[in-house]
């Protein structure tokens, strides 16, 4: 179970890489990376212009089976409102934090083969 869990978490990070060099592409600025609040982690928070980003990464490994959204099939209802709480608690602990007067949460999918190499990803700006 221990090289499930040690699996999971570089997959993720690898994911997470992914989706930062995708951003940094697109002209964003890192503010914060695998930020801990009381309720949780947020994956990314980025400057993009004027907007605040909040990022959620969700990375998955290809295995046959077909996902029609890729891997943001897995962002549920549930989770976007978990990433709402975690950008609440971000600000409000947050001192000094850059000032925007624009928030946006954004998803994106990354989606990995076997051997770890990007097969898709999927940016979704304003997912939530």
């Amino acid at each position: 179970m221990h090289a499930a869990a040690d699996d999971r978490r570089a997959l993720g990070r690898r994911g997470e890489d992914l989706a930062l060099a995708h951003l940094r592409a697109l002209g964003c600025e890192l503010i914060a990376r695998n930020h801990r609040t009381r309720y949780g982690e947020i994956d990314l928070i980025v400057r993009d212009g004027e907007a605040l980003v909040f990022v959620e990464v969700k990375s998955r490994r290809t295995t046959g089976a077909p996902l029609p959204n890729g891997p943001l099939d897995g962002l549920r209802a549930r989770q976007r409102r978990r990433l709402r709480r975690l950008a609440a608690a971000w600000l409000a602990e947050t001192d000094p934090r850059p000032r925007s007067a624009t928030l946006r949460f954004d998803a994106i999918g990354v989606l990995l083969d076997g051997d770890g190499a990007l097969a898709r990803l999927d940016h979704v700006a304003g997912a939530m």
